[in-house]
């Protein structure tokens, strides 16, 4: 079995190879690709150091050289992805991933269209980029089309129609704030993300009171009960699924329970 630094070193010189040469050298050229030195000129690395990497005898390599080497190879965000996977580390930069923030698919955004019950898909700060007519019914002071915030914890903490929606609010706040965490981790090193933080704490006590308590939780759905002015009491299963494609998109899916 190759060491991990051998499947790192590997894959690195797989991508540098795949590069179209840099239109500036003009000289001939037996191999394909991006040199190594060329790879660490615009990486800002030395070449011994990324020869070292390349040959799997250098045992490790920091997020923002990675950050710096997935840029000048041009990965993708699943090829991104593995090269933080196998240099064994996490990568604090989502936003340099893939453009799935920026430029989601249409099919990505249709998705919560192909479900019976309230559907709707989050971002990685629980912003609904869209919802169903189901969601839309059921989710009143939050994905109505009177509303213009469509941000799931704002909605929770600050909008009165949550706690009469949500008979259980209380409980569900808490939760939701440490169902919140991972997601903030993940992304803490992030200026925005940190905005974000801050203003909730400021605008909410209940939720600066529950952040800091420092409790998290994996969003792993179950039961959920609400009070709607028209539809009555309803009860659903509610299912959270992982876009692959977009792995900072959740897909949030709440069936019926009769």
């Amino acid at each position: 079995m190759l060491k991990a630094q051998n499947l790192l070193g590997q894959f690195i010189r797989a991508h540098r190879e795949q590069l179209s040469p840099p239109e500036t050298r003009t000289t001939r050229r037996r191999t394909p690709g991006y040199r190594r030195e060329e790879l660490a000129e615009e990486a800002g690395l030395s070449t011994n150091w990324l020869t070292r990497l390349e040959q799997g005898r250098s045992q490790t390599a920091s997020v923002s050289v990675l950050a710096r080497l997935a840029q000048v190879l041009k990965l993708n965000a699943a090829e991104r992805a593995t090269l933080f996977e196998l240099a064994g580390k996490y990568d604090p930069y989502p936003d340099m991933q893939s453009a799935q923030s920026k430029n989601i698919s249409e099919p990505i955004l249709k998705l919560p269209e192909q479900f019976n019950g309230p559907c709707y898909l989050l971002d990685s700060y629980w912003n609904a980029l869209s919802w169903n007519t189901q969601a839309t019914e059921l989710f009143i002071g939050w994905l109505d089309e009177s509303q213009s915030e469509r941000n799931l914890l704002r909605y929770t903490f600050l909008n009165p129609a949550a706690q009469t929606l949500i008979p259980n609010w209380s409980e569900r706040a808490q939760r939701l704030v440490a169902e919140f965490r991972p997601e903030y981790a993940h992304h803490s090193e992030t200026e925005k993300m940190a905005e974000f933080v801050q203003q909730l704490q400021e605008q909410s006590e209940l939720f600066k009171a529950l952040w800091q308590t420092q409790q998290a939780r994996y969003r792993d759905g179950g039961i959920r009960y609400f009070i709607h002015p028209t539809l009555g009491h309803c009860q659903f299963q509610q299912i959270n699924l992982q876009v692959s494609a977009a792995s900072d998109l959740k897909l949030v899916c709440l069936t019926p329970i009769n």
